[in-house]
């Protein structure tokens, strides 16, 4: 079998005042465990394990800022003054498997369920122009007080992030989401000053949103952004900038606002970007840019994450043959990428679903040992958490 020389990505790398053991990260992904928003001791020990089993660094999934608005229904986790106690033996614990977390922050804006903005209802959807994309309607425009509202309100949220013992936090920019939906032109149609088909003048509110939480945690505390040119409702012609330049005009502004790192959240992590260049998007943001740069995107497998939802039955059962060369070619791409300088970090995301121990397994080249990830695996921690929540109470009486 052919070996690969991966050493490049074990190396410790110093984040802020922060030094991460190596370049190997657990990305936001979201597994639908939490009570009544809050962490459960099951995502706990989910999140510890691949810790325990090399990861450099662990970032939790969407976590709701403490905005009514934000979309808290069903699974979603919340950052509030009720939820902080959980987080904090929630990162305490993570902690314990020897790699430290961030928290990422979100508000789903116009892609929060249409039930809770309906008739009755005391807490409106609220998006940048009341569109969330295509022909689905998000709820309604959101009013200036509501602009400074919410900002306020990451602030908060991160606050209490650093509180919990995070090192740092990941703002959610991207996937269709309320500061991705200002930063589309298809969804922001607002003539203020938060709209308009300038993306100087799109990027305003998120850049607002990175300066309040800078103000209220200070300078040593992480800042991430997450972005992304493609959303959960439109993976075709989802793009918010379309050059370089306009990729350099938001980059400046996030930048300039406070962020330290950005993770342009691609479907393949090395995928071209631009016409005329092999630079991926993340390629293109840490050329464009002093800050630190994540990249993600089917690390350790051969298909992207779109196929799984497509419900092409040949497109499963490629990823369910998936082999050990499929791994090592996955990860030469990523040397690849990585002696080229395009990023600093790696995410990898399904394959840390499907095996906890990933990065060990690929630091000490047992490749063949690799649990592949399979589909099902997206459901393996809601099943396993409804399995204990429903079994029969055998405590004797």
């Amino acid at each position: 079998m052919s070996m690969l020389d991966v050493s490049p990505l074990l190396t410790p790398f110093q984040l802020k005042n922060v030094t991460l053991r190596n370049r190997l990260v657990v990305p936001s992904m979201q597994r639908g465990v939490s009570r009544d928003g809050m962490p459960t001791p099951e995502l706990a020990a989910y999140y510890r394990e691949r810790g325990e089993g090399g990861f450099g660094l662990i970032m939790s999934e969407a976590c709701a800022i403490d905005h009514a608005s934000a979309g808290g229904e069903g699974k979603v986790l919340r950052m509030t003054q009720a939820t902080a106690p959980a987080w904090r033996r929630c990162v305490a614990e993570v902690s314990t498997g020897g790699a430290p977390m961030m928290i990422q922050l979100w508000h789903r804006g116009g892609m929060r369920e249409e039930i809770l903005s309906g008739p009755g209802v005391e807490v409106p959807t609220i998006s940048p122009s009341g569109l969330s994309g295509g022909a689905k309607s998000g709820g309604r425009a959101m009013t200036v007080q509501e602009i400074d509202d919410v900002r306020r309100s990451y602030a908060r949220s991160a606050v209490m992030a650093q509180d919990v013992g995070a090192i740092g936090i990941e703002i959610h920019g991207g996937h269709g989401f309320l500061l991705d939906q200002f930063l589309w032109s298809t969804t922001n149609r607002r003539t203020d000053e938060y709209g308009g088909e300038d993306i100087a003048s799109r990027v305003r509110f998120p850049a607002d949103v990175v300066a309040a939480v800078r103000e209220a945690v200070g300078k040593d505390f992480i800042i991430s952004f997450r972005f992304s040119q493609w959303k959960q409702i439109d993976y075709k012609t989802g793009q918010v900038v379309h050059s370089p330049e306009e990729l350099g005009v938001m980059l400046r502004a996030l930048r300039s606002a406070g962020v330290d790192l950005f993770h342009p959240s691609m479907r393949q992590f090395n995928r071209p970007e631009f016409p005329g260049s092999d630079l991926s998007l993340a390629g293109w943001t840490r050329k464009l840019t002093d800050a630190k740069v994540l990249a993600v995107g089917s690390v350790g497998t051969n298909t992207d994450l779109q196929s799984l939802y497509d419900g092409a039955r040949q497109a499963r059962d490629a990823e369910a043959r998936a082999t050990v060369d499929a791994i090592l070619a996955s990860l030469r791409e990523v040397m690849s990428s990585f002696a080229r300088g395009e990023f600093d970090l790696i995410a990898v995301g399904r394959a840390s679903i499907g095996d906890a121990h990933w990065a060990r397994k690929v630091a000490a080249q047992r490749y063949e040992d690799i649990r592949l990830f399979e589909v099902d695996d997206l459901l393996s921690i809601v099943s396993a958490y409804n399995n204990r929540v429903r079994a029969p109470d055998t405590k004797a009486s």
